[in-house]
């Protein structure tokens, strides 16, 4: 090892303190970091399924819907039954959401704005290529079994 950190336990820390950062300003908004993550989601995926959120945010369906749950409550969320299955619930952001969704993205862009202090936009931009093209190969690679003799270890 040539002294640098792995890779992977570099990327956590980056993310895990994007995030402790993001919910150091968000909690003045009075969502818990599941539901503002959540909320930014479905703002993206409006007409989805509960189980297709479920599955973009790598969460069980149960843990969604009590999510779920407290958002409705809250007036940020509206549950609309399937035209043609009833047993499917589609998820929509409600109108009294945009203005905390907009908050929200204000307090993501100064988090980034922090995180990337003193860095040149050439490299910034460098940065996302290549994270963009190591997420496109590790999509591809997760399709393809990993080979049996990659399983065992020796």
């Amino acid at each position: 090892m040539n002294g640098n950190p792995i890779l992977g336990f570099l990327l956590h820390d980056v993310a895990r303190l994007l995030r402790k950062r993001f919910e150091q300003r968000a909690r003045c908004l009075g969502l818990t970091r599941s539901q503002w993550q959540t909320l930014a989601y479905l703002r993206s995926n409006e007409g989805i399924h509960q189980g297709g959120l479920a599955e973009i945010l790598e969460i069980e369906p149960i843990t969604l819907v009590r999510i779920l749950d407290k958002l409705a409550g809250r007036g940020l969320i509206e549950r609309r039954q399937h035209p043609t299955d009833r047993r499917i619930w589609l998820l929509y952001v409600r109108e009294d959401a945009h203005p905390l969704l907009a908050e929200m993205r204000t307090l993501g862009e100064l988090t980034r704005s922090e995180a990337f202090k003193s860095i040149p936009p050439e490299q910034r931009d460098q940065l996302f290529d290549i994270l963009s093209a190591m997420k496109t190969n590790l999509v591809q690679a997760c399709r393809t079994p990993v080979a049996e003799n990659e399983t065992r270890h020796g």
